[in-house]
């Protein structure tokens, strides 16, 4: 499999990741969001530091 071809499929899989709780529970997923919308700026990027982080945590952990 090629860099490419494992770029598009972890791609998919976010794709994948990110739609199954809008599928599951979209009420909840709808407030959530919202409230997402409503969160200053700091906590919007303290919370994307810490998802990048805990993807690099758990990719170092699985290699």
């Amino acid at each position: 499999m090629t860099l490419w071809q494992e770029f598009l499929v972890a791609v998919c899989l976010v794709f994948i990741l990110e739609g199954l709780l809008p599928f599951l529970i979209p009420d909840q997923w709808r407030h959530w969001v919202m409230s997402l919308a409503q969160a200053n700026t700091r906590t919007i990027r303290m919370t994307g530091l810490f998802s990048m982080l805990l993807g690099v945590g758990l990719l170092y952990l699985i290699h």
